[in-house]
């Protein structure tokens, strides 16, 4: 049940960022100033983990969807879902794990580099 909560969040979460992402490049159009400005916050180190957060409900959200299409269409894949998710999960952290360090390294250098 987990999966499928998590599935239908990171779902609503990928979505909010699309619609997003259409408003903030249809500043383009009405206020190229407008656009900068808000080009230059995106380069905060909070906007910078939300991009890791991003990153991660994408993921989540594609990994899962394969493991719901092969349960879908695979004749043994509701005999093998538990281990399919298992499997999602595992896969998700491996993958997370380096995509959060590079992600990250620019804003830790800065934040690391700012105190010294």
């Amino acid at each position: 049940m987990w999966s499928w909560v998590a599935h239908r969040v990171t779902g609503v979460l990928v979505f909010f960022f699309l619609f997003a992402h259409v408003l903030d490049t249809a500043l383009t159009r009405v206020s190229p100033n407008s656009y900068d400005k808000v080009l230059d916050e995106y380069k905060s180190p909070i906007v910078n983990l939300m991009e890791v957060g991003l990153a991660g409900a994408v993921l989540y959200h594609a990994l899962n969807g394969l493991r719901i299409m092969l349960i879908d269409f695979w004749e043994r894949g509701p005999h093998h879902q538990k281990f399919m998710a298992r499997v999602v999960v595992v896969l998700w952290v491996v993958l997370m794990i380096p995509a959060t360090f590079f992600m990250l390294r620019h804003t830790v250098e800065t934040l690391w580099g700012a105190r010294s």
